[in-house]
């Protein structure tokens, strides 16, 4: 047996760690004395320690910890990595996310970065008839899963595309959410088809728009929206209706970031 002190140099974790260890029965000495509270380790409870200590390393949780060397089952602990193993992924997309936002940090911290380089402009987007499907999706990026399932009606009913085709993808939350979003995708088309499989064809009125369009990838999104808003208020404009983009060149049709042309637009109208 081995006193606390002992023990926690033997493992390479500090008394007070092992001391919570305890208390979340992660842990618990074998043997403690009532009359002192000392706390005394077999060193058959090494291993144990070690398991804990490459659990943590890989990034689990101590509650989850505490379940995984409580399973009976290898499959349950298979499930514990494989969900691990996803976490990662997110958290390896997020941060390559981030790496590609350092290289623009100078232009999100420097008090004269100007907006003006992204010109807003009013204009009508004309009354259309279109294929749409709306659904909700975890994140922004399985958009193009929507795209997917409205190329397949295309297909399947050999829809015919109007020129311009106004690819569209509508935002329709009311305010800013951290997943399952409410996002509608359409096309404009020529002729009358049958709905199905959630694919609706309707009539689109005419709507008028404040609109920019940029080149280049979505991470300029936020200083498009910062013109957007600038402009709405300062010509006496409130937004009448969701924001949508109009994919002109989409990572679709050229999968070079630098060539993709998007023009973002807010339904307006004019303020009391």
């Amino acid at each position: 047996m081995f006193k606390i002190g002992e023990f926690s140099r033997l493992a390479n974790i500090s008394v007070r760690m092992l001391r919570h260890y305890d208390k979340l029965g992660l842990l618990v000495p074998q043997i403690v004395d009532l009359s002192n509270g000392y706390r005394y380790y077999p060193a058959q409870q090494l291993a144990q320690a070690n398991r804990i200590q490459q659990l943590k390393a890989l990034g689990f949780a101590l509650a989850t910890i505490k379940q995984m060397l409580e399973a009976e089952d290898d499959s349950d602990i298979e499930a514990y990595f494989a969900n691990r193993q996803t976490e990662l992924e997110r958290e390896l997309t997020d941060l390559r996310f981030q790496s590609t936002m350092l290289s623009k940090a100078r232009q999100i911290i420097r008090k004269d970065t100007s907006i003006m380089n992204y010109s807003v402009v009013l204009k009508e987007i004309p009354a259309r008839h279109v294929m749409s499907l709306r659904d909700t999706i975890p994140t922004y990026s399985d958009e193009r899963l929507l795209w997917e399932r409205l190329s397949e009606m295309k297909q399947d009913q050999q829809v015919t595309i109007a020129d311009p085709a106004y690819g569209i993808t509508i935002f329709h939350d009311e305010e800013m959410r951290e997943s399952d979003y409410d996002v509608e995708v359409q096309v404009s088309i020529e002729g009358n088809y049958v709905d199905k499989n959630a694919v609706k064809f309707f009539d689109m009125p005419a709507v008028q728009v404040a609109s920019v369009t940029f080149n280049g990838e979505f991470e300029q999104t936020p200083f498009v929206m910062e013109a957007l808003g600038n402009w709405i208020e300062a010509n006496g404009y409130q937004i009448s209706g969701p924001m949508f983009n109009i994919s002109h060149v989409s990572p679709s049709q050229d999968p070079d970031p630098n060539n993709w042309v998007t023009e973002s637009c807010y339904q307006v109208s004019k303020g009391n």
